[in-house]
């Protein structure tokens, strides 16, 4: 590797590193016959996971860090004063396989600032994942953007290569993406994301006639919301997001808390961190619609457009719905054992299996992964006390489980006091 590939690596995986929507799970490509890497389930270097845990790395690193737009949240806005640099496709491809081929990679990141134009970027960026594929028969995970206002031709070559390709959002309302970054439009991100699920789409309807027709971003699609950075609401951002997974080619949504990287534009808050809970409890409440089987308007509303900060989405709408408790976990359906803070999904799974056998009781519950300290107040089984959020009050439940922790003999008093009160 010589010092100008080197030092184009330093700035541009500088660059990327505030891209977060970076994963690498959902795809399987196994080695084949003359071909290098496959895909199972330092510097520019992060780390992914893949769904069963395994830990993979990644080189992220976008192509240019050059841009014509000037956003006000991008550290690569053309008005910035820093350090640029862009690779050539070649260096780009050969800088992955050496990479690989010394083990410090198992995939590609790529992303890239927009040069001359939207088509223009995409083509060199397309030429780069189908070098690899076709040239130097890397068969490892690449997750690559697309770039908003990218022809469907282009978006369609990429999606034949790449096993995930993202479009970011960035911020979640057309009247404040104006206001922020005036040079851009949803409708360029729209279509895109439009593109890749026609494509995904078409690839599905062909391989269920020919087993050998090409995949099509098998991974899927996901993108990314900025938190903070605009007046939006959680609710404002969990609707959008609630949309987009109804879109059967949409994987994840990422959030990603504001980092004030240009704190002389005054269009933008005068912050000193990212706001770092807010965008942990957008994530639990993102988890609840994709895997609890919430609706977006019941974690937030009209009455509670913002997440409660100090208690997690699930237990806060248990606390504003004391009518639904307790429940009874030998006879609920799943869906309710779902709702119960403190069971999780393979907890709620083990229940129903497992009463099939005989009637639980608090300590099979807890042996389950049951994290008892919420749940108690919502449940009822054999040997729990009917100590529920009804006798103790939604507001002494929260204040309960908000209350700094202390030292165990206070904790035991505490709890003798719970299941024996006066």
């Amino acid at each position: 590797m010589n010092d100008n590939v080197l030092e184009k690596l330093t700035v541009l995986a500088e660059s990327a590193k505030y891209d977060v929507s970076c994963s690498s799970s959902g795809t399987i490509r196994k080695n084949k016959a003359g071909s290098i890497g496959n895909t199972v389930g330092g510097m520019g270097i992060c780390h992914s996971f893949t769904e069963d845990g395994r830990c993979v790395s990644l080189l992220k690193i976008m192509l240019t860090n050059n841009c014509i737009y000037d956003c006000a949240y991008c550290i690569n806005r053309r008005s910035n004063d820093i350090r640029r640099a862009t690779f050539t496709v070649q260096e780009l491809v050969e800088l992955t396989i050496e990479f690989y081929r010394r083990n410090y990679i198992e995939g590609l990141f790529l992303s890239s600032g927009v040069i001359n134009n939207p088509d223009y970027t995409m083509e060199r960026m397309v030429r780069v994942v189908k070098e690899l594929r076709t040239t130097y028969r890397y068969n490892g995970y690449i997750h690559m953007k697309s770039i908003p206002g990218a022809s469907q031709e282009l978006v369609n070559e990429a999606g034949l290569y790449a096993d995930r390709m993202s479009v970011n959002i960035e911020i979640p309302t057309e009247q404040n993406l104006k206001l922020l970054a005036p040079e851009k439009d949803h409708i360029s991100v729209y279509k895109p994301m439009q593109y890749i699920q026609q494509g995904m789409l078409q690839s599905l309807e062909d391989r269920r006639k020919f087993r050998s027709a090409p995949r099509f971003v098998p991974a899927g699609q996901s993108t990314q919301m900025i938190v903070g950075a605009t007046s939006e609401s959680d609710k404002d951002i969990l609707s959008v997001s609630s949309a987009l997974y109804r879109r059967p080619s949409m994987k994840r949504v990422y959030y990603s808390g504001f980092i004030p990287v240009n704190s002389y534009d005054n269009r933008l808050p005068a912050i000193k961190q990212a706001p770092l809970v807010r965008e942990n409890r957008l994530y639990q409440a993102d988890w609840l619609m994709r895997f609890y089987q919430f609706n977006a308007n019941e974690i937030v509303d009209d009455a509670y457009p913002n997440l409660d900060l100090e208690i997690d989405p699930k237990l806060s709408w248990a606390l504003r719905h004391p009518e639904m408790f307790p429940v009874d976990v030998n006879k609920a359906d799943y869906a309710l054992i779902l709702r119960i803070p403190g069971i999780g999904v393979k907890s709620a799974q083990l229940i129903v299996t497992s009463r099939r056998y005989g009637k639980l009781n608090a300590m099979q519950l807890k042996k389950m992964g049951i994290v008892m300290k919420k749940a108690q107040y919502f449940i009822t089984c054999n040997e729990l006390p009917m100590y529920t959020v009804h006798e103790a009050t939604p507001e002494y439940v929260r204040k309960i489980l908000t209350e700094p922790k202390k030292h165990k003999g206070d904790q035991d008093q505490r709890q003798l006091a719970i299941i024996f009160p006066d």
